[in-house]
């Protein structure tokens, strides 16, 4: 894996990711310090894919944890597979056998964070969306990411060989606790550039014309300019490319391609409403 942030950058975006010089600087600097990185932005920005595509560029398995309201540690740590511990138990007693230890390795469900410590290369670990999880989910996990071990009673304390990569998100839906951010380096993304964004859908919409692309950038950025309920991030405008798109290639003019598309774009009524308001504002020179 190279150290150097332009090596990173151009390593990137030959897996199709479009990181800015901030970005960059601080997968770069979490990589060397051997830091949790904390992506913190608005939903669609592209937070999760930066796990996706480390795993790529690194050749490391990528393994996620996605985090929800009543997580517990059992559910990202380990559980014991209790039908299979019973079946043991009554295989054994018909044929009048020992039942033995009940607490072997054969018998342990391994979740994303026992599996990340246990992987002999090391992984990309993506903890996604933390601020789902219950603060006391969050005190735990703060702990597991201070050694990277897991203790398990019956078996022992199990050590990470490799330290993996982790990357965790959050919508900001409630703040996170300062001792977490502490232990992070942290980074907001923000909604890209005209001209990265520029890049990401010519290489995520094959065939589109420069001028379309140009347009519907235009476009995307005067729509996240309203007062809407939720702006549209990178993916949006993406699936919105691909579907006008779709519609132009039938005949019809790029802008009303745009407007019969835009139930990819605007995934609310309230949204909708405003925006048709504006049509022409956003749409004009589309």
């Amino acid at each position: 894996m190279t150290t150097d942030p332009g090596e990173l950058a151009a390593a990137l975006e030959g897996k199709g990711y479009f990181a800015d010089e901030g970005l960059c600087t601080a997968i770069h600097l979490a990589l060397r310090l051997g830091r949790p990185l904390l992506l913190e932005g608005e939903p669609g920005v592209g937070k999760t894919e930066v796990a996706s595509v480390l795993s790529r560029v690194t050749g490391l398995d990528l393994i996620r944890l996605q985090c929800f309201e009543g997580l517990d540690s059992g559910q990202a740590l380990y559980e014991w597979d209790y039908p299979k511990q019973l079946l043991q138990v009554r295989v054994a007693e018909s044929r009048g056998q020992d039942v033995g230890d009940l607490y072997r390795e054969e018998f342990l469900l391994r979740r994303p964070l026992l599996r990340a410590v246990q992987a002999e290369r090391g992984a990309v670990l993506l903890i996604d969306e933390i601020d789902r999880a219950d603060s006391e989910f969050e005190a735990f996990l703060l702990e597991f990411l201070g050694d990277f071990q897991i203790t398990i009673p019956e078996l022992g304390t199990v050590r990470a060989r490799t330290s993996p990569i982790v990357v965790l998100t959050s919508n900001r839906t409630r703040e996170l606790h300062d001792a977490l951010k502490r232990r992070c380096l942290y980074h907001w993304i923000a909604f890209p550039e005209p001209g990265r964004e520029r890049a990401i859908l010519r290489a995520a919409v094959p065939g589109m014309a420069e001028e379309a692309a140009e347009g519907l950038v235009r476009a995307v950025q005067r729509v996240r300019r309203l007062p809407l309920l939720k702006r549209p991030g990178i993916a949006e405008s993406v699936e919105w490319g691909r579907g006008a798109m779709a519609l132009a290639e039938g005949g019809g003019p790029w802008p009303v391609a745009l407007r019969r598309a835009l139930g990819l774009l605007i995934k609310d009524e309230e949204d909708t409403r405003l925006l048709l308001e504006h049509a022409e504002e956003v749409f004009g020179d589309a």
